[in-house]
């Protein structure tokens, strides 16, 4: 990129017209690597050898029909799903199956569900401070002047004493964010973050998505979000039937998707 192209672009990402016509592997430095991953749920094989990278500070979006394997996915990187074959590594570590040094991996990767997951007894800034005191043996002063600053970040910082069920779906989503950015991951998982909002509040949400994006967190994103996959993502992955169909950048994928599996899905997406 020349110098007056990265003036018009500071994130350095390619604009629309750059794009090389497939994005299969990622250019930058492995942060996720799947390798040949399976998982049943007894006798449906619903992850096929999956092999995907992940590179450091590049946002991955995940689409495809329901039941494509998209969530279960998202929840391997992690291990809360256990898969049968195959291996993930986060940063050059392999994932733990169990004990102390899958929670010390864990802790690395933040994860923001359908549902927010909030601790109702606990105000939003104890929700926010709690992990980074008991894992990350922060101060009490420390972790809630970080978990204020984040607060006001997503944009809910007048709403730090107040409790869970006092907010909007919106703005407790937008807490569970800065709830998993106070651990200070290395990679942030989205698994339908958006599904369980009214529709007014979507945009509030990938706002901040969209926001985090560009700061250069590595995102991995199962969303049915196509705007957000269009505007955030690096790549696109398209799954079918628990196998990674296609791969590409956002604007291949939306204009000239490759297989017939990924036409019939934006076919009926995006004729609504």
């Amino acid at each position: 990129m020349t110098e007056a192209a990265r003036d018009q672009n500071p994130t350095g990402r390619p604009a629309e017209g750059d794009e090389p016509p497939l994005a299969a592997a990622s250019t930058k430095e492995p942060m996720v690597v799947i390798t040949g991953v399976n998982k049943h749920f007894g006798d449906l094989h619903v992850l096929r050898d999956i092999d995907l990278t992940v590179g450091r500070g590049e946002v991955v979006v995940v689409l495809g029909p329901s039941g494509s394997g998209k969530s279960t996915l998202c929840r391997t990187i992690n291990r809360l799903e256990a898969y049968e074959s195959g291996s993930i590594t986060i940063d050059g570590k392999t994932l733990p199956d169990e004990g102390k040094a899958l929670a010390q991996l864990r802790a690395d990767v933040g994860m923001v569900f359908q549902s927010f997951n909030l601790f109702a007894h606990k105000t939003i800034l104890e929700n926010v401070t709690l992990g980074p005191m008991k894992v990350r043996k922060k101060s009490k002063a420390e972790a809630e002047a970080k978990a204020r600053e984040l607060l006001a970040r997503v944009g809910v910082t007048t709403q730090a004493d107040k409790y869970p069920a006092q907010l909007s779906g919106g703005q407790q989503q937008r807490v569970a964010i800065a709830r998993s950015l106070a651990m200070e991951p290395k990679v942030m998982l989205f698994d339908e973050p958006t599904s369980a909002l009214d529709p007014e509040m979507v945009n509030e949400v990938l706002d901040v998505m969209t926001s985090l994006a560009r700061s250069g967190m590595t995102m991995i994103v199962v969303t049915h979000e196509m705007g957000f996959a269009r505007r955030a993502a690096d790549r696109v992955v398209f799954m079918a039937d628990g196998e990674i169909v296609e791969v590409a950048t956002p604007a291949t994928f939306f204009t000239s998707p490759r297989s017939n599996r990924a036409k019939d899905f934006l076919g009926k997406i995006l004729s609504h």
